[in-house]
């Protein structure tokens, strides 16, 4: 990991870093405590669609649980997002932004979701490849890990999760199950730790059903789904309170 900038604004350290993993470089942030000495736990975000490692809502939640537990926080580009994407890859994510917080947001296509999970096996390495780099450094090395993804950061996530055992409590949301799909409902039910689900429920990119499906087949045997009204891009505020708790329960102990 190379530390390419660092900052300090009351009391919460931002290094923006550059991973190699392979001859992918990736580019993220870790948010950490001014003055951090002991061991502590660390929170992975995987950012939404079209967003990316500092968008607001990432660096918001990254911030509160900087300075509200004492934890590390670490945020990754994903594939094709933020310093990765292609000018492209840049102008259609605006537009589906746009889309997002308008009235033209379409149910996600099996195009979207197809090459969402083309890129799922990348996206697992260049998250392990962080907890192995985190767990070099004495100051994070015992962990406990934790993640906080919804939307595409759930595509990612819950793959993630099966395949990271470092991984011991997670919030995802706003994702929703594919019935055709054999594969997603298995990886789903062989996730075993704690869950918090967010799902909105006038999403226009996911289902009813298939949100709850989704966190119906979770085999976790303590999982707690958080419906709010209103669209996708509109989980309230307040959920960041409930993820802060939820951590602090299951990383704490």
């Amino acid at each position: 990991m190379d530390i390419v900038a660092e900052t300090v604004e009351k009391g919460v350290i931002e290094r923006r870093f550059d991973l190699q993993v392979g001859a992918e470089t990736v580019p993220g942030i870790h948010w950490l405590p001014e003055n951090a000495t002991a061991p502590r736990p660390t929170v992975l975000i995987g950012h939404g669609g079209t967003q990316h490692k500092r968008v607001p809502n990432v660096l918001g939640l990254a911030r509160q649980l900087v300075r509200h537990r004492g934890y590390g926080v670490v945020a990754l580009d994903a594939p094709g997002h933020g310093d990765r994407r292609t000018e492209d890859e840049r102008l259609a994510q605006e537009a589906r932004r746009r889309d997002l917080v308008g009235a033209g947001a379409a149910p996600l296509s099996e195009e979207r979701a197809r090459a969402m999970l083309k890129v799922v096996p990348q996206v697992v390495a260049e998250w392990g490849a962080l907890l192995d780099e985190l767990e070099g450094d004495p100051n994070w090395s015992k962990g406990p890990f934790g993640y906080w993804g919804v939307s595409m950061g759930t595509a990612f996530g819950v793959p993630l999760i099966v395949d990271e055992p470092r991984i011991a409590a997670a919030v995802l949301g706003l994702g929703a199950l594919r019935a055709e799909s054999k594969a997603q409902r298995a990886a789903a039910a062989a996730i075993s730790i704690p869950i918090l689900f967010l799902f909105q429920w006038d999403d226009q990119l996911m289902t009813r059903e298939g949100g709850l499906a989704l966190w119906d087949a979770l085999g976790s045997a303590e999982k707690t789904m958080h419906i709010n009204p209103g669209p996708h891009v509109g989980v309230p505020l307040f959920e960041r309170e409930a993820a802060e708790m939820f951590f602090r329960r299951h990383l704490e102990a």
